[in-house]
């Protein structure tokens, strides 16, 4: 994406948190001009809609793609195509290997036309976590990890030297190493931000997470808040050089929980019922975001569990909104207090949704 940034609505605003200011871009400043009915938007659009009041350029993003998501309604067939740019792309090795080797590949290329090779970089942050290459050959005993995590490493020993080359070799490129645990958890537990805080022409910016993985159950992060979901190598490796990833405005379908689950009763039964109903009504291509006093009674792991069933719901996300156990969940995991600062300031700042059948397809 282009680096100019258009402000066209006057959105650009300061948020001050912790004796920090951010850059933010307020969705306010369209309702200020009477533009669209941003308050009554489902949460997932908002995260949409910051995207593109962020990312505007007159290149990709232009002001008539802001103002038709601002004044989104269901089930409208009249739909503009829009540009999403993630902030971050998430790997995983069996996927993710090819797209390293396209960057060797480009270097190479600069390298013959008597180019600087270390030009060729990924313009956003890339995280790869090894995950997709664990055999079980032995278990039950002491040292079944460490016998089984020998063997890995001895069968892929080429591919992950590669690999080790490329976070060496490549700005913005991070790699997880083998036997750590599987991409989702390690993106829910350390490598999810909930708010991204960068530094940009010597100021800080602050703006939601958001990312595209070569996993379909990339999903499971919607349950921090956290908007993105599966997608091919190809429109991986085009976010990674900076590409936006196009789309047609979504539909939202709400789904309200409420109560709590009954003793003996799990996640996975809930998710079970959950996707029967969905896919009762059809969701393929849409936005599910869960709302409901039920939130309350549901734990991380257990929104996670939902979330990550998206791909056999059908839907592009499963998204549950910002709240006081996302909160929880990344002091519980060690984040730092000036993040969960930020990402509760960020929370507390979103507008009440006014839930009406009006503007959602109701579950």
């Amino acid at each position: 994406m282009s680096p100019a940034r258009l402000n066209s609505f006057r959105s650009l605003s300061a948020l001050n948190v912790g004796g920090a200011s951010y850059d933010i871009h307020r969705l306010d400043s369209l309702a200020k001009r009477s533009i669209g009915h941003v308050d009554e938007l489902p949460f997932s659009l908002k995260v949409l809609l910051e995207n593109l009041l962020r990312c505007e350029d007159g290149r990709f993003v232009h002001p008539e793609h802001i103002e038709a998501l601002a004044e989104w309604k269901p089930n409208d067939a009249a739909r503009k195509e829009i540009a999403f740019m993630p902030a971050r792309v998430l790997l995983q090795d069996f996927t993710g290997v090819p797209a390293v080797v396209d960057l060797a590949a480009m270097r190479e290329a600069m390298r013959v036309l008597g180019g600087d090779p270390k030009k060729i970089n990924p313009l956003l942050p890339v995280e790869l976590v090894i995950d997709h290459s664990v055999q079980v050959d032995k278990f039950g005993t002491a040292d079944s990890f460490s016998v089984n995590a020998l063997m890995e490493n001895q069968r892929n020993v080429e591919r992950y030297a590669f690999l080790r080359w490329g976070q060496t070799s490549f700005r913005n490129f991070a790699v997880v190493p083998p036997d750590t645990g599987i991409c989702h958890q390690v993106n829910l537990e350390y490598l999810s931000r909930v708010v991204c805080a960068d530094e940009a022409a010597g100021k800080k910016i602050a703006y939601p997470d958001s990312l595209v993985g070569t996993d379909s159950h990339t999903t499971m992060v919607n349950s921090l808040g956290v908007f993105g979901w599966g997608v091919g190598g190809i429109e991986a490796e085009a976010a990674m050089l900076g590409q936006p990833l196009s789309m047609v405005i979504p539909d939202v379908a709400g789904f309200k929980l409420h109560g709590k689950l009954p003793a003996g009763s799990t996640a996975t039964d809930l998710v079970l019922v959950v996707t029967q109903m969905l896919r009762s009504k059809g969701v393929v291509g849409k936005f599910v975001e869960f709302y409901g006093t039920g939130l309350s009674s549901l734990s991380l792991p257990d929104r996670a569990t939902i979330a990550n069933m998206a791909p056999e719901y059908g839907a592009t996300m499963g998204f549950f909104p910002v709240d006081e156990e996302v909160l929880n969940y990344l002091k519980f995991t060690g984040r730092d207090a000036a993040r969960v600062a930020l990402v509760d300031c960020s929370a507390r700042m979103k507008h009440r949704i006014r839930f009406s059948r009006r503007r959602w397809n109701w579950i």
